[in-house]
């Protein structure tokens, strides 16, 4: 399910595969997926675990992935 707060057609593939390190690689929640967006990109959506969530789908979508199975989820 998104929410709307991520448009997958502006996450680049090198922004996919940030997101994809920190959710997957470092373990990050999708708030802290959230915080870390929003502090590299300049986000105004800061911790929203909502955003991360979307960031996540976004991001699985640009790398052909699905983001609520393995390794995602």
């Amino acid at each position: 399910m998104t929410h709307g707060t991520a448009d997958p057609a502006t996450i680049t593939p090198e922004m996919a595969a940030q997101i994809r390190k920190w959710r997957v690689d470092e373990d990050f929640s999708w708030r802290a997926v959230a915080q870390a967006a929003s502090e590299l990109w300049g986000s105004e959506w800061g911790s929203n675990q909502l955003y991360g969530e979307d960031l996540c789908v976004a991001a699985a979508k640009v790398l052909r992935e699905d983001p609520y199975q393995d390794p995602w989820n």
